[in-house]
């Protein structure tokens, strides 16, 4: 495995009563036997396709001459889509920093609709050396839309008589869909986003795998890891030695027997700053449906504990902790012990960075276990494409299982339909 997750902490043997109990615990893991069959009979099937990690299900080796021609072509590479079709991609993309070079072109992620941003963006990038991806998984996502007939429209007025259809690649799903329809006038290739795929679930897909081969990552290496965090499960392993598993009956047991309302994801690299944001979808649009759910909340170690950590420790005790810690010590440039001195500073004389990362990393987790706060740990020897592939599985398969122990569609997001549809009626109309 690529990570190792360490729960104690989240028990009342070592928190107290506000832990989980191991009665309402072992009761959870068992109920998890269902959720773990289904999930092997559907990764069998391919009725849950976001876990096949197969060639012929990642189809890299189609992907990567597109990703060669968009980093020759271009300075700029500008993806558009929300939600599901861009989380995924830039929390992968985090991983690669911004190019220094011309070697590689740069990713604008453009999910919002607020026309200063797209301003902005035009105004600072040449339309010649820039391309676009357009993701929408069902081909009619209205921000995504108009974001793609703007972007468009500019390059056509930006660039008389050149061949558009060269600057745009489409990813959507097979069928008549607008989308699809706009990208077959213009002539721009179209790659298939796969239907048993839903959008947050798409990470690991074309839709998350084309921005990151462009970003210079090993697309082979992501469904390694991946791979490797279905492996226990693929080969029979029961709840309580399948890593998934765990996590999500204590999720559930402390929701359901410690009134923990909230599930806060704190990693401690700057790489992963995305990857809450890309984990809050994934938990809050699976699981929060018939009032049930807790709600994800994205903080940045060690940055957040200048911001969110007084109300963790001595706030309400409504919330469960999961800190991912890299291994740093010994790690990053040496803190010159005369300056350090001269500072008043001694302690940190000798030291490196990254045993300052160490540190606050392992006091945080220590803070809030006397605190009485559930909190695990996940960590990783080092943050690279097969760790983050392992990762990003684990917490989709977690939040299948937990939707399993919840009684709820893990696949589906009715509220957020509704609340498209009165959008669309409100342009029509006027009024919602």
């Amino acid at each position: 495995m690529r990570y190792q997750q360490n729960t104690d902490g989240c028990f009342a043997g070592v928190i107290g009563e506000t832990g989980l109990g191991d009665d309402a615990y072992r009761d959870l893991l068992g109920q998890c036997s269902g959720a773990l069959e289904k999930l092997r009979a559907g990764a069998g099937g391919g009725t849950l396709a976001f876990m096949d990690m197969s060639e012929a299900a990642g189809g890299l080796q189609s992907l990567e001459p597109i990703a060669e021609k968009y980093i020759e072509a271009f300075d700029h590479v500008v993806c558009l889509g929300v939600g599901g079709s861009s989380l995924g991609a830039r929390t992968l993309c985090a991983l690669s920093p911004a190019p220094l070079s011309g070697e590689r072109p740069r990713l604008h992620f453009m999910d919002n609709i607020d026309p200063d941003s797209f301003a902005a963006l035009f105004g600072a990038i040449d339309p010649a050396r820039t391309g676009f991806v357009v993701t929408s998984k069902s081909g009619a996502t209205a921000e995504t839309l108009s974001q793609f007939l703007i972007a468009l429209d500019w390059m056509r007025s930006a660039l008389p008589g050149a061949q558009i259809a060269d600057h745009f690649t489409a990813i959507t799903e097979p069928g008549p869909r607008p989308l699809r329809n706009l990208a077959q006038k213009f002539s721009i290739p179209i790659l298939d986003h796969d239907p048993k795929i839903g959008g947050r679930y798409a990470a690991l897909s074309v839709v998350g795998l084309l921005p990151a081969l462009i970003a210079g990552l090993d697309g082979d290496a992501l469904r390694q890891g991946a791979a490797g965090t279905l492996a226990p499960l693929l080969d029979g392993a029961a709840p309580e030695n399948f890593a998934p598993a765990i996590g999500a009956a204590i999720n559930v047991g402390l929701a359901q027997n410690n009134r923990v309302t909230a599930t806060v994801m704190m990693p401690y690299l700057d790489r992963m700053t995305e990857f809450g944001a890309w984990f809050r979808q994934l938990w809050a649009e699976s699981l929060g449906k018939n009032g049930l759910g807790t709600t994800p909340i994205r903080a940045l170690g060690a940055v957040d504990q200048h911001s969110q950590l007084q109300l963790y420790l001595d706030g309400p005790s409504d919330k469960l902790f999961t800190l991912i810690f890299a291994a740093a010590k010994g790690t990053g440039a040496m803190i010159d012990a005369e300056l350090a001195s001269e500072a008043g500073l001694g302690y940190l004389a000798g030291h490196r960075m990254g045993d300052l990362l160490d540190a606050e990393q392992r006091a945080t987790a220590a803070a809030l276990t006397q605190c009485k706060r559930p909190v695990r740990i996940i960590a990783l020897e080092r943050l690279d494409e097969e760790a983050m592939g392992a990762l990003m599985m684990h917490f989709m398969i977690e939040t299948v299982i937990a939707a399993h122990l919840l009684g709820v569609n893990a696949f589906d997001q009715p509220a957020v339909e509704a609340g498209k549809e009165m959008a669309r009626r409100t342009l029509e109309t006027g009024r919602p």
